[in-house]
């Protein structure tokens, strides 16, 4: 990883990015943007992952508002903080704080001993999400590399403001 781990292009590239994700439901989508994770050499155990996002979740919704979900775990059965990301091809109720539903959905799993880097994480990615400009970049991509090259320029106006 980068000297900068909290940034979140560090995070993302075009094999943990969808466009028009399928899946109707929550559980779906995290299944679908877990599956992404795969194969990651960061990974150690692809079930061990799963049921870490999804016991998260169980304990309260990670739907934040203005169409952004943002499920997340801690577990040991990664190495290293690994991220996913997809606009989903429709809107996926979330149980949302605002009661929107979702489709802009930020995966984030990292170790029990990076919990400050994975806060870090998810408040740039909330601060990015709070502009309205920004979503919309994302909503408009229409390739994966469109979508890492969002973030990689959201993560350029972070550093500039």
């Amino acid at each position: 990883m980068s000297n900068r781990p909290s940034d979140i292009r560090d995070l993302l590239s075009r094999r943990t990015v969808r466009v028009g994700l399928e899946g109707s439901t929550k559980d779906e989508v995290i299944h679908a943007l877990v599956q992404m994770l795969e194969g990651l050499p960061e990974v150690r155990d692809f079930e061990a992952v799963k049921r870490a996002v999804v016991d998260r979740e169980a304990v309260m919704s990670t739907g934040v508002g203005k169409g952004l979900a943002l499920p997340h775990g801690k577990t040991s059965a990664v190495t290293e903080t690994v991220a996913a990301f997809a606009v989903t091809k429709d809107p996926v109720d979330w149980g949302a704080i605002d009661s929107e539903p979702v489709r802009l959905v930020f995966l984030l799993v990292g170790t029990e001993a990076a919990k400050s880097q994975h806060i870090k994480i998810l408040s740039r990615v909330s601060r990015l999400m709070n502009r309205e400009e920004f979503r919309n970049r994302l909503l408009a991509a229409e390739t994966e590399e469109g979508i890492v090259a969002v973030f990689e320029e959201g993560d350029l106006e972070l550093a500039d403001g």
